[in-house]
């Protein structure tokens, strides 16, 4: 099971939360999200190991604004979590890793997801709200049993130190990664490291499947 650690924006957090080694850190160019990192320095992201995944999250974005992002902070994966096209995430494809997010209720139309077939690397599996993203809500995770498709996707939306033990439970083959955000935080964009220390001991000692 992987982890991301998403909505961090102040360097020493982003230090500490580096140092747990978590496979994916997320990083949001939304101006409307309170976790923008706003003009945070291309620097502070110098020391995130090769290995970590740092990811930069946009919603609705062009093309030539996050290809810019990409070079300055050398992001190696992008989270759009807007009304991107299949042809939009296309182009970033094999430059960096691809996640397209999509806001899930219990209409949701998991058809839809087959024109990102071989265009995305990843689908991100969020609350559906009105905002994008960042509602600190879950939603009912037996809905994901319609997903059927063979890109796997990672859970987000709301999860809390509490929801631990019940993700175990989720079976399906293309579960890949959990996304950690508004429940691990003392304030938006600042990460509570002691829950986060925690989580990262469960996750890793019980080794999700």
């Amino acid at each position: 099971m992987k982890i991301k650690v998403c909505g961090l924006k102040e360097p020493n957090n982003i230090e500490a939360v580096t140092a747990l080694s978590p496979d994916y850190m997320g990083f949001i160019f939304y101006a409307l999200s309170p976790r923008f990192i706003d003009s945070l320095p291309a620097e502070s992201l110098n020391d995130i190991p090769a290995e970590i995944y740092k990811t930069a999250v946009f919603v609705n974005e062009s093309e030539d604004k996050i290809a810019e992002l990409i070079d300055q902070y050398n992001f190696n994966a992008i989270q759009l979590h807007g009304a991107e096209s299949p042809e939009f995430c296309n182009s970033f494809l094999n430059k960096v890793q691809v996640i397209k997010a999509f806001g899930l209720n219990s209409d949701f139309d998991f058809p839809q997801l087959e024109a990102y077939m071989d265009k995305v690397d990843f689908f991100l599996f969020d609350t559906k709200t009105d905002i994008h993203g960042g509602s600190g809500k879950t939603f009912d995770w037996t809905i994901l049993s319609r997903y059927k498709l063979n890109i796997p996707f990672f859970l987000s939306g709301g999860i809390s130190p509490d929801h631990l033990e019940e993700i175990k439970k989720i079976s399906h083959p293309l579960f890949y990664g959990i996304d950690l955000n508004s429940k691990f935080e003392t304030s938006p964009g600042v990460k509570d490291m002691v829950k986060l220390e925690k989580a990262f001991d469960m996750i890793k000692q019980t080794q999700y499947k």
